[in-house]
């Protein structure tokens, strides 16, 4: 009489798994390990016969099957050698009944995340004071662009480590908005370029050029010094300048508007400012020490009139001389 299979319903899984576009592989891995902890002593014909059907399906199932198997098989205590040693776990020592697994590297430390710098914490790495002549360079090169031009210059001068002019207190700012709204609202542009230029500590000069500029972004910039609200942003564009207010540059300025960050108008305005000690410095240059020494050797010397022999010359008349 011939002994039963251990494993009873093999022969009709293996027949399964011969069907094309049918992977039963992974399904047979689990249920022959299943099968085989169940009873806790086997025989010698058991134990090889686990062996030789396990070894072949270990290699071609996924790694999720392999894991599931391996962590039933670790505990088992009667787990055959050949398949632990395939499984990658250490064989059983004296005195334990699971079997070791091997050490899992320790996974290194997670860097910890990198957070945004903070508007202080950039504005304090900004300690590059910009100086008069690079200010004057930025200031002619932005107003010589063309829209384009503008937009990506302001959009880089965010990511320079330029310093930044600091913030219009928040109730002059707010005055100041008002006043402005008011000034455009009537088309007032000389009070709106006077008061534009005492708020933001400009000269006449260049806030009548920032208020003038056909293109918008020097006022665009402006109004972003002063924190404007977007709608009376949007508001002074319209009724400033009728000549000006177009749809399309009233959309466009209020697209640009949206996205100009404070920063890159705070270190526009301090080139602005600083064009203006450049200009200034260049009106009024520091006389050197020897200057006057120069000029005086460059001169040439008044000379003495020499009176010719047998010249006649006048009789001085004075109070002393009258009655002599």
């Amino acid at each position: 009489m011939t002994k039963p299979p251990f494993f009873p319903g093999f022969d009709g899984l293996m027949t399964l798994s011969r069907r094309e576009g049918v992977d039963i592989r992974p399904t047979l891995l689990r249920v022959l390990t299943d099968l085989y902890v169940q009873t806790h002593v086997h025989s010698d014909d058991e134990a090889r016969q686990f062996v030789e059907l396990t070894s072949r399906l270990i290699d071609e199932v996924d790694d999720t099957t392999r894991a599931a198997v391996r962590a039933r098989l670790a505990i088992y205590p009667a787990t055959p050698p050949e398949i632990l040693k395939r499984l990658g776990l250490k064989p059983q020592h004296q005195g334990l009944r699971v079997p070791v697994a091997g050490e899992i590297p320790a996974a290194p430390p997670a860097p910890p995340p990198v957070k945004p710098p903070t508007e202080a914490q950039m504005r304090m790495a900004s300690n590059l004071s910009m100086q008069p002549t690079d200010a004057a360079e930025i200031n002619d090169l932005f107003f010589a662009a063309s829209a384009g031009e503008r937009s990506k210059i302001l959009h880089n001068l965010a990511e320079t480590p330029l310093r930044a002019s600091a913030r219009i207190p928040a109730a002059r700012a707010a005055r100041a908005v008002e006043a402005l709204e008011l000034a455009a609202w009537v088309g007032d542009i000389e009070n709106f370029t006077q008061e534009l230029g005492e708020t933001l500590i400009l000269p006449s000069r260049i806030a009548a050029q920032v208020v003038n500029d056909r293109g918008g972004e020097p006022l665009a910039c402006a109004a972003r010094a002063l924190d404007m609200p977007a709608v009376v942003f949007q508001r002074v564009t319209l009724f400033l300048n009728p000549e000006f207010a177009s749809v399309n540059y009233v959309y466009r300025l209020a697209r640009l508007y949206d996205r100009l960050g404070e920063r890159s108008a705070l270190i526009m305005l301090a080139a602005w400012r600083g064009s203006t000690m450049a200009v200034t410095r260049a009106k009024y240059r520091p006389a050197l020490y020897d200057d006057e020494r120069q000029r005086a050797r460059a001169t040439p010397g008044q000379t003495r009139p020499v009176v010719q022999p047998g010249a006649v010359v006048a009789p001085r008349t004075g109070s002393q001389g009258s009655g002599r």
